[in-house]
């Protein structure tokens, strides 16, 4: 799992690529907490266009990161979310939390 930041006007873009299963989760987690705290930003993107595979850790990540945006007032966007991901979200209801695009 490979993570790439981006941060600017405090938005935070965080460009995932690989499997984000229990391996990857706690590695991409790490790198979440430590840009969000660097950056402390008010949108934080969650870029999962090059996400190979994701299981219910990915889940856990976004649940994560929602929880960590709400103690900043701000809010987590999910974008360019691959189909075999999507429908890991879909089934879970994670829309209903985060905004999806």
């Amino acid at each position: 799992m490979e993570i790439h930041a981006k941060s600017a006007d405090r938005n935070l873009l965080l460009e995932f690529s690989g499997e984000l299963d229990h391996h990857g989760a706690r590695h991409a987690l790490r790198e979440l907490e430590m840009a969000v705290d660097a950056a402390l930003p008010k949108t934080l993107m969650l870029d999962m266009g090059g996400v190979t595979f994701m299981d219910s850790s990915g889940i856990a990540l976004i649940l994560r990161a929602q929880q960590r945006m709400q103690l900043l007032d701000g809010s987590v966007v999910v974008c360019n979310v691959p189909a075999q991901a999507r429908r890991v979200l879909d089934a879970a209801g994670i829309g209903r939390l985060v905004t999806i695009r």
